[in-house]
C-alpha cells in the first residue's frame, strides 16, 4: 500500500465538522478511537504509525479521525462523552458504514467501552489497546495516572510545559528514548492537535471519567490487548476490564509500550486481525524487494563552519523539513536520518528517482547542495528499519554523485523502462566493500 496520505473529508455531527480519513477497503469496519493528541496530517508523518493503519487496512476498511476540539475537526469543546459518540456515528454515517469494530486506544477506551455498550447494534466488535477505566487515584482505585492534588499541579504547568520539545518518550515506546526525530515529531503533534487551553479542558475531561460501571454491561467480542510494564496505563486496568466484561478475551503483552504501533506492532496485528477475520497475521516478510534513496548535504561542515552552530541548525531543520515534504510527496517511507543525511524506501525506482531530483530542486532553494543514490535489490526487515547488501549499495553510489547529482545502479536503470526517465552512462565505479564494479547511471 502506498505511503500516500488518505484524503481529509468531513463529516457533520449536529454544528461540529469532525475530520476523517479513510485507509484499505477490507470487509470489515474499524473505527479507530485514538488517545488523547490527533492531528491528521501530523500523525501520518511518522513511518511507525503509518505502516501500523496500513497494515489494519490491508483486511479491513480503517476510519480515522480527530475528536472535535482538536487536530482538523473543528475548534471547539472537547465535547462529553456523548457528543464523541454521536460524531463516531457521523462518521460512520457519512462512509456508510452500519456496524464496526473500535479500537479504543487510551483515552479513547472509555468512550469506546460506552459507545459498545449503547449501541451494540452499531458494534461488530470492541478492541481496546492500553486502554483506562479511570485516571483518577482514590482509595478504591489505586490504578489511575495521578491524584486530585497531582492532576491540579500538572495543569498549572501545561501551558508552559505545552510548546517545549520533551526530553523523552520513553513513557509511550520504550524504543524511543530521546530520538530527536521523534522528540520533534511529538513536539509538533501537540502543537498542531490543540492548544493549552483546550489540551486543558480535554485533560479534565478525562481525568473524571470512570467506566466501571460501563463495562459490565458491555455484550459485545472483546479483545484486550495491553503491555505488562504500560507506564501511562497501569496493567491492572486491562486485568479489570478482562475480570469484568462477559466474555472478553485478554491478551498481555511483553514490555512497556502505551500505543501499539511502534515495537508492539506485529504482536497485536496478529491478534487483532486473527479476532476480526479468524485468519492470523503472521510477522512482516523478513526480507523484501525495495528501492532505497541515500540522500547527503554536500560540504556541510564548511557550512557549518561558516554560519556557526544555532544558524546551522536552523537551516538543518528546514533541510530536514524539505526532505520529508519531498518523501511525502513521492510516497517515500522515512528510514533513517543520520546527520545530514536520510536514508528512505519506495515501492518503485521511478519514484524514488523523481523524489530524489525534487529533493536537489528543494534544498537548493535553501542555499544547499545535496547528492542522491538510488538502487533496488532485496533487503533486510527489521522491525521499520531495512538492512541488507542493497541499503549498502545505495549507500555506496550515492557515495560516487557529485553535487547536484542524482547517481542510479544498473539494476534500477532496468527497472524504469517506459518512466520516460533519461539517464546517462557515468561508467564503471568500484564500490568500496564490493567486490565487482557496478556501472552507474545519472538522472537528467
Amino acid at each position: 500500500m502506498a505511503d500516500t496520505m488518505p484524503a481529509i473529508r468531513y463529516a457533520r455531527s449536529g454544528d461540529v465538522n469532525v475530520a476523517y480519513q479513510v485507509v484499505g477497503d477490507g470487509p470489515v469496519d474499524i473505527v479507530f478511537v485514538e488517545g488523547f493528541v490527533t492531528n491528521r496530517h501530523v500523525l501520518w508523518e511518522e513511518p511507525s504509525y503509518r505502516r501500523f493503519v496500513e497494515r489494519l487496512g490491508s483486511f479491513a476498511r480503517v476510519i480515522l479521525f480527530d475528536k472535535r476540539g482538536m487536530g482538523l475537526s473543528d475548534r471547539v469543546q472537547a465535547g462529553t462523552l456523548e457528543e464523541r459518540m454521536d460524531d463516531v456515528r457521523a462518521v460512520m454515517d457519512a462512509v456508510g458504514s452500519e456496524r464496526a469494530a473500535l479500537i479504543g486506544e487510551s483515552e479513547g477506551g472509555p468512550m469506546s467501552m460506552l459507545f459498545a455498550a449503547s449501541f451494540p447494534q452499531r458494534t461488530v466488535a470492541l478492541l481496546l489497546c492500553g486502554a483506562e477505566v479511570k485516571e483518577d487515584i482514590t482509595e478504591d482505585w489505586p490504578w489511575g495516572e495521578s491524584t486530585r492534588e497531582e492532576f491540579e499541579e500538572s495543569m498549572a504547568e501545561l501551558p508552559g510545559r505545552w510548546s517545549s520539545v520533551p526530553s523523552s518518550l520513553k513513557i509511550f515506546v520504550a524504543g524511543w528514548g530521546d530520538d530527536p526525530r521523534v522528540l520533534e515529531w511529538f513536539a509538533r503533534l501537540k502543537m498542531q492537535s490543540a492548544s493549552p487551553a483546550a489540551a486543558e479542558t480535554f485533560m479534565r475531561m478525562a481525568h473524571e471519567i470512570d467506566v466501571r460501571d460501563v463495562a459490565p454491561a458491555i455484550r459485545v467480542p472483546t479483545l484486550i490487548l495491553h503491555a505488562v510494564g504500560d507506564q501511562v496505563c497501569h496493567v491492572e486496568n486491562a486485568r479489570y476490564l478482562a475480570r469484568t466484561i462477559p466474555g472478553a478475551r485478554y491478551v498481555e503483552l511483553p514490555g512497556a509500550d502505551h500505543v501499539m504501533y511502534a515495537d508492539l506492532a506485529d504482536t497485536a496485528l496478529a491478534e487483532i486481525r486473527e479476532f476480526l477475520t479468524g485468519v492470523r497475521e503472521g510477522p512482516e516478510p523478513e526480507r523484501l524487494l525495495a528501492t532505497v534513496l541515500f540522500t547527503d548535504l554536500v560540504g556541510s561542515t564548511e557550512r557549518a563552519g561558516e554560519l556557526g552552530d544555532k544558524r546551522w541548525r536552523e537551516l538543518l531543520e528546514r533541510h530536514h523539513v524539505a526532505v520529508r515534504r519531498e518523501l511525502m510527496r513521492f510516497s517515500g517511507r522515512e528510514i533513517d536520518t543520520a546527520g545530514d543525511g536520510f536514508l528512505a524506501a519506495f515501492d518503485g525506482p521511478a519514484r524514488a528517482i523523481r523524489c530524489a531530483r525534487a529533493v536537489v530542486s528543494a534544498v537548493d532553494d535553501l542555499g544547499l547542495e545535496v547528492r542522491a543514490g538510488v538502487h533496488t535489490g532485496e533487503c533486510e526487515v527489521l522491525g521499520d528499519k531495512l538492512a541488507g547488501l542493497a541499503v549498502h549499495v545505495g549507500a555506496r553510489v550515492a557515495a560516487q554523485a557529485g553535487r547536484g547529482e542524482v547517481l542510479v545502479s544498473s539494476t534500477v536503470r532496468d527497472l524504469i523502462a517506459g518512466s520516460g526517465i533519461e539517464l546517462e552512462d557515468r561508467g564503471l565505479h568500484q564500490l568500496k566493500g564490493l567486490d565487482e564494479e557496478r556501472r552507474l547511471y545519472a538522472a537528467v
